[in-house]
């Protein structure tokens, strides 16, 4: 199972990644990192599950699951709201607290030594400074992308929406970047919820059932917004001009 967490996360990174390059929008972007942080945490998973847990393998497994990656989760939903000016300021803190995180985790003085075949906790083998790290990096940013999830369902739900863009084109859009912060907050109710799993499935099953349905309805939601929106009367135009190409061609 955490082979295919690790793998799953991969492919979607490299989507994202590509989606990105040709399109450079500030939203891919965000998640762009937000999913290669997914890939290397479950490929240090996988490893831990498959070899045996050690310092540097818990440090990478926590610092790109724990600490870093809601906060680039959330400033992709972000994205899909704010201009580029707020995006681009918020994308520079966060890069320069990532920085600073990863510092913190790779200097982090241990407690305790780490157990191979033991699940380790950060409050076993780490001072106060990581775990401030994980709970602000991770409960704040969670917070925002549920937040913004509930906004934005209010807004559709009062077509606050299409009244203000004044076409209903643009409101299938507004329903798009809905459904999108939907999918991504449940992802990440999803991905907090390892440790309610944990008492039933033991805490590293948990961990890879959560990562595993988690990074799916991600990269759904990730697709959303670019999902595009063909009316019955496009489609009916395009049935149209085939069936009239082939008309002349059999002709």
């Amino acid at each position: 199972m955490s082979a295919l967490a690790a793998l799953v996360a991969t492919a979607f990174a490299l989507i994202v990644t590509d989606r990105w390059h040709r399109r450079r929008l500030a939203h891919h972007g965000a998640w762009m990192v937000a999913m290669l942080l997914f890939a290397v945490g479950s490929f240090a998973l996988w490893w831990a599950t498959s070899a045996g847990w050690s310092s540097g393998v818990f440090r990478v497994f926590f610092t790109a699951g724990a600490v870093l990656n809601v906060s680039w989760l959330a400033l992709g939903s972000i994205a899909l709201h704010a201009g580029e000016r707020v995006v681009a300021r918020l994308r520079g803190f966060i890069a320069l607290a990532s920085a600073f995180a990863i510092g913190v985790m790779t200097v982090a003085p241990e407690k305790k030594p780490f157990v191979a075949d033991d699940f380790p906790r950060a409050r076993d083998h780490f001072g106060a400074l990581p775990r401030v790290l994980a709970a602000v990096g991770s409960g704040i940013p969670a917070l925002l992308i549920i937040g913004l999830a509930v906004w934005s369902l209010g807004r559709l739900l009062t077509r606050r929406a299409s009244r203000l863009e004044g076409v209903t084109a643009n409101f299938t859009t507004s329903k798009r970047l809905v459904a999108s912060n939907v999918m991504i907050a449940v992802a990440t109710l999803v991905l907090s919820a390892s440790g309610s799993l944990a008492g039933r499935l033991g805490e590293e099953r948990a961990f890879t059932v959560t990562l595993s349905v988690g990074v799916v309805m991600l990269f759904v939601g990730f697709l959303l917004p670019s999902l595009s929106a063909a009316t019955p009367a496009r489609l009916r135009e395009t049935l149209s001009s085939s069936s009239n190409a082939q008309r002349v061609a059999n002709d």
